[in-house]
């Protein structure tokens, strides 16, 4: 849920990235960061591990400007792949305004994306949160493997897969090359902002 200081007029949105370990959601925020100017952004937190994972989240605030008198600012966080950190997994969801799910392109990785999901759906109903009617977009990375050594599944085979009735958005990405990035991060703002607005205007 949005946090609104009305004395400054101030609107601050939580957005997540979530999927299954090594998918490219640290990726798509040091793109963001990199693509973001610098009056608009603030410091990208990471922690890591030795095996440069990262186990908590990657904070990164954003200042969208103004919508109607409104200061929009953007937080965005990306939630730990593995399964054993799936309690910082539930803290970092709680409050998020809309979620971009990133899901591995890799044939390997089919049923990590439809666990990842899975488990997307049930931490955010054990925090009282229905995944219908929370903003969500789907991004299928790791595109630019194609053709590569390592098979890579079809876009519509990964519709089926995780958004068979296609009622959420969808975009082909490749995180480390940035094709994608910025039309997912665009589509989830978009969608959260106006719910957000719809809900306190």
């Amino acid at each position: 849920m949005a946090i609104i200081r009305h004395k400054t007029g101030e609107v601050q949105c939580k957005i997540v990235y979530y999927g299954p370990a090594r998918g490219g959601k640290t990726t798509n925020l040091i793109m963001i960061h990199k693509a973001v100017g610098k009056r608009g952004r603030g410091e990208l937190i990471s922690v890591n591990t030795a095996g440069d994972r990262t186990i908590f989240f990657d904070f990164l605030p954003l200042d969208l400007g103004n919508i109607k008198d409104l200061n929009i600012k953007i937080s965005v966080f990306t939630v730990p792949g593995q399964v054993l950190y799936n309690d910082t997994r539930k803290l970092v969801l709680k409050g998020a305004d809309g979620i971009v799910f990133v899901a591995d392109s890799l044939a390997i990785r089919k049923r990590q994306n439809i666990e990842s999901l899975q488990n997307l759906d049930e931490n955010l109903r054990q925090i009282g949160v229905d995944l219908d009617k929370v903003p969500l977009v789907m991004q299928y990375n790791k595109r630019d493997l194609n053709g590569g050594t390592a098979a890579v599944m079809p876009v519509e085979e990964m519709e089926y897969d995780l958004n068979s009735d296609s009622r959420r958005p969808s975009f082909a990405a490749s995180a480390l090359n940035g094709e994608g990035v910025r039309s997912t991060f665009k589509k989830i703002c978009t969608l959260s902002v106006q719910e957000v607005c719809r809900l306190i205007l």
